[in-house]
């Protein structure tokens, strides 16, 4: 075919070695798989079928034996187009994306950080959301929460009011009493004090987001998208507790489970893939 003994040429003009050869394969199937994986998994199964038989379409057109300099100059900058498609097309996830590679890699397994106050402290702290989070639940009294250990978006914490009072259970559910000016918002919330309230967040543009899950819900999964928090949200029709992560959420949590997560964000206890790490480096030690 056209487009092989293309290939073919431009290897044996460049005396291009074996492994040279076998590496560029192996580099230009890397970079097409990722593509799909990443397409698939921002529910884009069909623009996979669109793209494959496009791309082969554009190797073959760029092929030297077309004599077609317009059409294979152009492809020739695929890799620059298919950059610039994907931020296009998916923004949201392209940020993510790269909020994920520019962040410390365990920013995103542990949120430990350093406060200026003891453990107690904060120990109290995690009591009073939790307790308070009951209280909201058990009178359904909708509430979303965000923990957050580091860096806070200032934009979004501008769009509500600030507070920088010392968090307390009384404090939490008066905010979001349904008569307060400030329940519809979220709570931001730093260690042991309350930053600032009735702050507006991104909605997720998730299509995967369960259809019964409410505005509340899905602006939890906005914020944990694309920054490094922790959102706690309290159903306003059935009291469930959710928490959401890295654009993730889980729902139904007790007292216990909730207690468990918030000592894990603050540093207080390690995280599942922490404790198997620590496992694995006191087994190796045992085996030396």
């Amino acid at each position: 075919m056209w487009f092989i003994d293309n290939i073919r040429d431009k290897w044996t003009q460049g005396a291009a070695s074996p492994a040279a050869c076998v590496f560029d394969i192996l580099l230009m199937a890397l970079l097409i798989y990722g593509a799909i994986v990443f397409l698939k998994k921002n529910n884009a199964k069909r623009l996979i079928l669109f793209l494959l038989p496009l791309t082969m379409l554009g190797v073959v057109l760029s092929s030297d034996r077309l004599q077609m300099p317009v059409v294979g100059t152009v492809l020739s900058y695929s890799m620059v187009i298919a950059i610039v498609a994907v931020i296009l097309l998916f923004p949201q996830e392209a940020r993510r994306g790269l909020l994920r590679l520019a962040s410390p890699k365990d920013t995103h397994e542990a949120y430990t950080t350093e406060y200026d106050v003891s453990d107690e402290v904060l120990h109290a702290a995690i009591g009073d959301i939790v307790h308070a989070a009951q209280n909201m639940s058990k009178k359904n009294v909708g509430a979303l929460i965000i923990i957050s250990t580091k860096s806070m978006p200032e934009h979004i914490l501008d769009s509500g009011t600030n507070l920088d009072a010392e968090l307390s259970c009384a404090l939490l559910e008066s905010i979001f009493n349904t008569k307060a000016p400030l329940h519809d918002g979220a709570v931001f919330v730093r260690g042991n004090r309350i930053v600032a309230a009735g702050c507006f967040l991104p909605l997720s543009q998730s299509t995967t987001i369960d259809k019964e899950l409410g505005t509340r819900h899905r602006a939890a999964i906005g914020v944990t998208e694309n920054y490094n928090v922790t959102a706690i949200i309290v159903s306003e029709e059935t009291g469930v507790i959710s928490v959401a992560q890295r654009g993730e959420i889980e729902r139904y949590y007790d007292s216990q489970m909730l207690t468990e997560k918030l000592e894990q964000v603050y540093g207080l206890k390690a995280t599942p893939s922490q404790e198997a790490r620590g496992k694995k480096r006191r087994n190796r030690k045992e085996t030396d």
